[in-house]
């Protein structure tokens, strides 16, 4: 099966394929660097890591950007209040951004570009926009006129022909059925900081930070935009906007959009006590495997609850996938190949890859693969499981990991695999020798650790616990 996606643009299932070069140029909306990202927030970038991870899989190469918003309405009036420059205030939160990324397993695009560093290209596209008479200036801010793209709203699929008078809004972030002119530039209010440009004084809007960093790296034409479902209007449609007026060209061929995540049922919010960081959740003791297997199973496009038994739930479903790992590794099996496996183990890496293919079906390739170990386990357990069979099955398990990035424990759990490996030799040397007072200490030490050892007739195996 061919990779499809879905389009929000055409509101269709659609082939998809980069437009040359076998590479796939992609922009996503990164954070407002004006707090700590919230579990929303990652949902829809673990969206885009397994995005990233699938193409790659698909054998395409990626040119992919994402942005850092370091200026807009929230990160003035918090930077003002804390009377910090927005470089001092934008750093703390951005640097928190990548570690937790990384925390994640989330990979790096390939560049990560922040806004303020792109102020004279705004500017530049700002007066092309101008000259083209798509703006009007107003008390020192310069407008988007709306009415002036015949388009508008064909990517929100929203009707606004009754609605493009010509009011304007001045903030960042407005109401979906609010269509109004947007402010390219804004006029510095008092105590603000803001840039001395051929505009005059002031700083962007946030809509023409994302079309002017997307146009300079990535060219007039995207292969793939994504982000989250809250985007679509206003942010993107204005977008489509900018990007199209300046260049004459479609924006984006793909726009790809996550759907909401809900805590506990309800949408997320401070004053219900639901409202979580990645930070709160790992002091909470789980795991940023379980966190992050939680996130991608549900497919983007569905609305995930995220629970704290839901979190239980993929923290055993990651232990049974990494005790089948540890089995497949570890026993002694018949010599030879079980062709009716063999086949198995082809089925479910069709079924993963058919899935995934199938507009990042992450359920159904989840599925596959639990499916997979049932039976393998069963197999193992009767007998009938060959040594032939298992580098087909730990083939299966390395492609769920390219994609999902769970099965290897967090490094921060102590002591590593070669110490641990040191010592599970030195217990067993000690048993020979009887001295079993010094392998019970080795066993306790070691579950004080997190690690659990499991003595089989084919020897001692042992493994992590998640936290």
């Amino acid at each position: 099966m061919a990779l499809r996606f879905y389009n929000t643009l055409s509101q269709q299932v659609e082939t998809f394929s980069p437009a040359r070069d076998n590479i796939v140029r992609m922009y996503t909306c990164g954070p407002t660097v004006y707090d700590y990202a919230h579990i929303g927030n990652f949902r829809t970038f673990t969206f885009v890591d397994l995005l990233r991870r699938w193409l790659r899989t698909n054998g395409f190469g990626l040119d992919h950007v994402m942005n850092i918003t370091d200026v807009d309405d929230k990160i003035i009036r918090n930077a003002v209040a804390q009377r910090k420059s927005l470089a001092e205030y934008t750093a703390v939160y951005t640097e928190a951004f990548r570690k937790d990324c990384a925390t994640l397993r989330l990979e790096e695009p390939e560049r990560l570009v922040p806004a303020t560093g792109h102020i004279d290209d705004m500017v530049e596209a700002i007066e092309r926009l101008s000259a083209s008479h798509h703006t009007y200036s107003s008390e020192g801010s310069v407008y988007y006129r709306i009415s002036s793209f015949p388009g508008y709203g064909k990517l929100s699929h929203n009707d606004f022909s009754g609605n493009l008078a010509g009011a304007r809004v001045d903030v960042d972030e407005y109401e979906k059925a609010d269509a109004r002119d947007f402010a390219l530039w804004k006029a510095p209010k008092e105590g603000e900081p803001f840039w001395e440009t051929a505009l005059g004084p002031g700083r962007p809007g946030w809509h023409i930070e994302c079309s002017v960093m997307a146009i300079k790296y990535l060219g007039e034409t995207l292969d793939i935009h994504a982000g989250g479902i809250d985007l679509i209007f206003p942010h993107h449609e204005n977008e489509i906007a900018q990007s199209e007026a300046l260049t004459g060209q479609p924006f984006a061929r793909f726009w790809l959009h996550a759907e909401f995540l809900m805590v506990e049922g309800q949408k997320m919010s401070k004053s219900l006590g639901n409202y979580f960081t990645l930070r709160d959740i790992l002091e909470r003791g789980h795991s940023p495997e379980a966190i992050r297997y939680l996130l991608a199973s549900v497919p983007y496009r569905k609305s995930l609850n995220f629970t704290f038994d839901g979190l239980k739930s993929a923290k055993t479903a990651i232990d049974r996938l990494r005790n089948f790992k540890l089995r497949l590794e570890t026993d002694r099996y018949p010599e030879g190949q079980s062709e009716e496996l063999a086949a198995r183990t082809a089925q479910a890496c069709k079924g993963f890859t058919e899935s995934l293919n199938d507009d990042l079906n992450t359920a159904e390739a989840l599925g596959a693969v639990f499916e997979y170990v049932r039976d393998a386990n069963s197999a193992m357990d009767a007998g009938t499981f060959r040594a032939g069979n298992a580098a087909a099955a730990l083939e299966l398990l390395a492609l769920f990991d390219s994609v999902f990035a769970v099965l290897q424990p967090a490094a921060s759990q102590g002591t590593s695999d070669a110490g641990v490996d040191a010592l599970v030799a030195e217990r067993t040397a000690a048993k020979k020798a009887k001295n079993f007072a010094r392998a019970d200490e080795i066993r306790d030490q070691l579950l004080a650790q997190g690690i659990i050892l499991e003595d089989t007739k084919s020897g001692v195996r042992w493994k992590r616990k998640s936290p």
